[in-house]
């Protein structure tokens, strides 16, 4: 294939043109780019003959190494000074011609009326800039892109982006603190952005106005010290002030035994003095209800549930009694750890953890099944270690969660996940409320089949057992539906008890037939004393094999178990309104007491919700009456079991209904209109799971169908923040009117695509799938695009799929010859790591540019364009020149130009807009020619300012002869990089007309947002609207780079005005006309950012 090269360009041209990496695209080529033809693979490339593309291996004077080197740095396509250099270069080429061959006006190097500060050392003057030099030098054969381009050979360039005040320009202030300062003084205006003090001491310190104000409120002469660096004044307040003094730790005092006695003797003469002892006597009768009510929920709490702590069978026939010791024994730790400073809450009520009891038995069962049923002994030992071994996993969870303030670890676990638990524990308690109302001992547990069916509703004994209790707890919750009072709860328990023993009375039925029909709980004549479950503990008879392989068990019981304090704590703040409430505190105290409970030998426990808000409603609130309530505990405990062989089975199941229908409830019911679809399905999906199957079970599978809805939920997220194109989202790049206008026109061929969030595999399918849109047949003829800019700046991450993905819209786009480029990634963040993986990277020759941000991005596609347009200018100048048979002249060695126009367009609708844009808005303007623009042939002599002039205003007027006449008020003013125009606030002085370089204006419009910079290159106004309007400086505007600018001050814009009236006003017109493009491009730019 015969490759045909460009034409050589002149050296001045050059220097100019070769600032810019760009897109190579062969004449030949170019012809068929929109036909859809395809080139097949070059001999002497690394061929891809599917995509109908070759790359020729890259030549560089350094080894290319793997992407996955750590020795090889990520380099971007260009760095934003060489892009603002070809800005600045391509803005000067509006009228190629060299300023040091204009004559001049006027020459003055003051502004302000004094000298500004000279440049940073190093940096060369626009028009001497040297030649660039290559770094390597790679050559596209066949259809591709060229990746970054060659960098200016500048010594120490500007940085871009530094603040203004004394801390971004330190060098320049520090080296003419004098003459900045006069400056200021002489000029009238108090700077809000920085003053200097005297001193080199005091260079770093910032004033504010509004902090300099005086105060009367720190005058005294006991005010507290603070920062070692003060204001002249005493008086005045300054940012210095605010910062407090360092001052090493103290050594604590040393504790002897003399002075450890005195405390304790003070401490105890504290809380012993009559007034301490008249305040405990009066919160002791206050508390007294609410002891009393506490208590009564300990018993109802304790009797229904310890006694089914232990699973029904032949080996734990009896255990109820134990179950219930046990019950109060760690309900006795946790109220005791709340009550002495565990808790904030100073009347909190512990008692055991309820929702664990299906996991007990399910260790149980497990512990049956590994053991045997014929060794009894070994089986009780066993299960009295695990249920110690859940107590302390749990304290230790909790204790290490609190220490290490990783409390709020827990609330990234899905909310609803641990709903459907609830509501499985819920399904759980109702199964187990008929197994105790119908006195149904099955070890197998309860059963979902025709003969359990048979078992509960057809046996008409069971069912006169059962649906007593279960009427009666729907009976209390109908009636708490319509009253809320909270002694409802224990009196209506009360009374179920004497209505029945009244009903007994009346019949004449004695105690051992009740027992025996199931009535009352027969617990055989037990007086054993409540510490005798400890005797069950024979760690000879314990298997530690079953204690292992009931592990899995017991790590769902932890993860159940933690889930509930962080739920429980915040709701009871709420409702208690504590606002002072420490998770992380509430969760060491947890730890505490089950780590206690553990060694003790007990089940775990909680701070329980309903309890302790019925508790402070009563009158409960304080540290007396938990110590209270911690008392009556022990008094239960020695009362022993006995009272529980009086104790009605209906009483006991409606109790367990009642926990039951409210979890079920809870979850089922209350949520129907609180969660999505698939959350409530999740629901629903984890209560038949732990109903048929098994806890964990129901659990995993409730992670699992989480995971699942959650992909298809974000996957189905927009992660396409906007689609819009480059027409509509400009640079803030001020350049002359008619490079505004041309780019306008011409940036239609850029789309942006700006994402957002997490990109993985379930989204990114959506992103290529809006790519390919773009890119497809029906959109194509509409709008075709040149480059893709995908800004990945709200990206948090990608995974490997999704950087895969960018690699296939990478080789779809080179099809079509279209650049994709990356924006919003730096080398060394995630993203950019992601993308480096899969060699998508500027560097790695896969033709895709990277830039920092998307304002860089697209200065460089609007740098191509231009570059393109003068390209095709110098092309025809020497086309015309040459024979028409004349051989391709060959490309010189290391110039690189952007994709060429050529002379044949008429199948390419791209580069057929760009001929066409450019004839229609440039052509005027330049003609390639250097000869300055004129719509009349005279012989006036042209002097600058008035080509500056021209090309600032030529999309308006080419009206030569008002613009020589405005040159004469214009006064020429030379800035050195980081010279400062003038700053925020600041009184204007004039307008200005950048005739060479850049300006960097800073907005700085509100403390909560980021600054806003736009440069101004060479043909664009810097001040036009304050000067005209008068009012103060909206930005900070400094040199970016060496610079020449017209000034047209306000005493020489005033004697325009009564010197020439009508060339004022069309001046004004014009300025505002100018003004008006700019300001609206810069208000897009900044709408399309957010």
């Amino acid at each position: 294939m015969w490759v045909r090269r460009t034409a050589m360009m002149s050296p001045r041209e050059r220097g100019r043109l070769a600032t810019m990496p760009e897109v190579v695209v062969t004449d030949e080529q170019s012809e068929r780019e929109d036909s859809g033809e395809r080139e097949g693979s070059v001999s002497h490339g690394l061929g891809s003959p599917q995509l109908g593309m070759s790359f020729q291996a890259r030549r560089s004077s350094f080894t290319y190494t793997s992407s996955h080197s750590a020795s090889f740095p990520a380099r971007m396509s260009d760095t934003p000074d060489r892009i603002r250099a070809a800005s600045a270069h391509l803005s000067s080429m509006f009228t190629p011609h060299s300023p040091s061959d204009i004559p001049r006006i006027a020459t003055s190097a003051h502004l302000l009326g004094t000298s500004l500060g000279k440049a940073r050392e190093g940096v060369a003057p626009l028009d001497t800039l040297a030649p660039m030099q290559e770094v390597d030098e790679e050559q596209l054969v066949g259809i591709g892109v060229a990746t970054a381009g060659p960098a200016l050979a500048l010594s120490s360039p500007p940085k871009r982006g530094s603040p203004t005040g004394p801390s971004g320009l330190s060098r320049l202030i520090a080296g003419e603190r004098e003459r900045s300062r006069s400056r200021i003084r002489e000029s009238g205006a108090q700077s809000p952005i920085a003053t200097d003090l005297e001193g080199g001491e005091n260079e770093r310190i910032v004033h504010s106005p509004m902090l300099q104000e005086r105060s009367n409120l720190l005058t005294e002469p006991t005010r507290p010290a603070y920062g070692a660096t003060r204001s002249t004044t005493d008086e005045t307040i300054t940012i210095a002030d605010a910062l407090p003094i360092s001052s090493s730790p103290s050594d604590p005092p040393k504790l002897s035994w003399k002075s450890t006695r005195t405390l304790v003797r003070s401490k105890i003469q504290e809380y012993t003095s009559p007034e301490n002892l008249q305040l405990i006597l009066s919160q002791t009768m206050t508390a007294i209800p609410a002891v009393i009510l506490g208590m009564l929920l300990n018993v109802l709490d304790g009797v229904s549930y310890g006694m089914i702590i232990f699973p029904a069978g032949d080996i734990f026939d009896g255990f109820g009694g134990i179950g219930v010791s046990m019950f109060f024994v760690t309900t006795f730790i946790s109220q005791m750890v709340y009550t002495f400073g565990g808790s904030a809450f100073d009347g909190g009520n512990g008692s055991m953890m309820i929702e664990v009891v299906p996991f007990f038995h399910m260790l149980t069962t497990q512990i049956i099944a590994h053991v045997g049923e014929d060794n009894p002994q070994a089986v009780v030992a066993t299960t009295m270690v695990a249920f110690c071994l859940s107590s302390i996993l749990t304290g230790l969870t909790f204790l290490l969660l609190g220490v290490f303030r990783l409390g709020v670890l827990i609330g990234f676990f899905p909310r609803h996940i641990l709903v459907g638990c609830i509501g499985g524990v819920g399904w759980f308690l109702i199964e187990t409320g008929l197994e105790v109302a119908a006195g149904i001992n099955d070890e197998d547990g309860f059963q979902y089949n025709l003969d359990t069916f048979k078992l509960y509703f057809m046996n008409k004994h069971n069912l006169m057992l059962w649906l007593p209790a279960f009427g009666l707890a729907v009976l209390l919750r109908i009636i708490t539906h319509r009253f809320h009072h909270q002694l409802i709860f224990p009196m209506y328990f009360i009374a179920i008890g004497v209505m029945f023993y009244i009903v007994v009375a009346m019949s004449g039925v004695d105690l051992q037939t009740l027992r025996s029909g199931g009535w009352v709980f027969d617990v055989g004549g037990s007086t054993e004393p409540w510490w005798h479950f400890y005797t069950y503990f024979d760690f000879r008879q314990t298997s530690w094999s079953a204690i292992w392989a009931g592990m899995p068990t017991q790590l769902a019981l932890l993860f159940f178990n933690i889930l509930h304090p962080p739920l429980n704590v915040p709701a009871l703040a709420v409702s208690l309104n504590e606002d002072n409430i420490d998770t992380n505190r509430e969760l060491t105290a947890h730890g505490i007491s089950n780590l206690l409970a553990g060694l003790f030998g007990v089940v775990p426990n909680y701070l329980v919700y309903v309890n302790t808000l019925l508790f402070y409603r009563v009158g409960g609130g304080t540290r007396v009456a938990g110590f209270l309530l911690a008392c009556s505990s022990v008094l239960l405990l020695f009362i022993g079991t006995g009272p529980i062989s009086y104790i009605p089975v209906m009483v006991v199941g409606a109790l367990i209904f009642v926990l039951g229908i409210d979890l079920v409830k809870e979850s089922v019911w209350d949520t129907r209109h609180r969660v999505s679809t698939s959350e409530y399905i999740t629901i629903i999906a984890i209560m038949l799971c732990m109903s048929v199957y098994d806890f964990v079970i129901g659990v995993l599978f409730g992670i699992i169908l989480a995971c699942f809805f959650f992909v298809i939920q974000n996957s189905r997220r927009q992660c396409i923040r906007a689609l819009y194109y480059g027409d509509t989202s400009m640079s803030t790049v001020r350049r002359p009117s008619a490079h505004r206008q041309y780019i306008r026109e011409v940036a239609s061929q850029t789309a942006i695509l700006r994402l957002q969030g997490m990109i993985f595999f379930g989204s990114v399918t959506y992103v290529e799938s809006t790519i390919r849109q773009l890119i497809d047949i029906a959109n194509w003829h509409k709008r075709p695009i040149r480059f893709l800019v995908v800004d990945l700046a709200l990206v948090g991450g990608l995974d490997m799929s999704s950087a895969e993905a960018f690699v296939r819209v990478q080789r779809l786009l080179a099809v079509k010859r279209v650049t994709l480029i990356l924006c919003g990634v730096q080398a060394g963040s995630p993203v950019g790591k992601a993308l480096q993986q899969v060699d998508l990277w500027a560097d790695r020759g896969t033709g895709v540019e990277v830039f920092g941000t998307l304002n860089e991005a697209m200065e460089w596609t609007e740098n191509v364009y231009l570059r393109a347009w003068f390209s095709s200018l110098e092309r025809k100048k020497l086309e015309t020149q040459s024979e028409s048979n004349a051989q391709p002249v060959e490309r010189e060695p290391g110039q690189k130009l952007p994709f060429i126009l050529g002379t044949s367009y008429i199948n390419s609708p791209r580069r057929s807009h760009l001929v066409k844009a450019g004839e229609r808005l440039m052509a005027d303007a330049d003609d390639g020619s250097g000869i300055p623009p004129s719509p009349e042939h005279t012989n006036q002599t042209l002097r600058e300012p008035t080509f500056c002039l021209l090309k600032t205003f030529s999309s308006h007027t080419n009206d030569t002869e008002l613009m020589n006449k405005l040159a004469a008020y214009f006064t020429r003013v030379e800035l050195q990089s980081g010279d400062i125009l003038w700053r925020q606030g600041d009184q204007p002085d004039g307008l200005y007309v950048i005739e060479s370089g850049v300006l960097q204006a800073n907005y700085d419009f509100a403390a909560h947002s980021a600054p806003v910079q736009e440069s101004m290159t060479a043909g664009t106004l810097a001040g036009e609207l304050s000067a005209l309007a008068g009012s103060p400086r909206n930005a900070t505007v400094v040199a970016e780079r060496a610079s020449v600018v017209w000034k047209l001050s306000t005493g020489d814009f005033e004697r325009l005005e009564r010197e020439q009236s009508e060339v004022a006003k069309s001046f004004v017109r014009l300025v505002l006309k100018a003004a008006k493009t700019d300001y609206d491009v810069l208000l897009s730019a900044l709408a399309t950012r957010h």
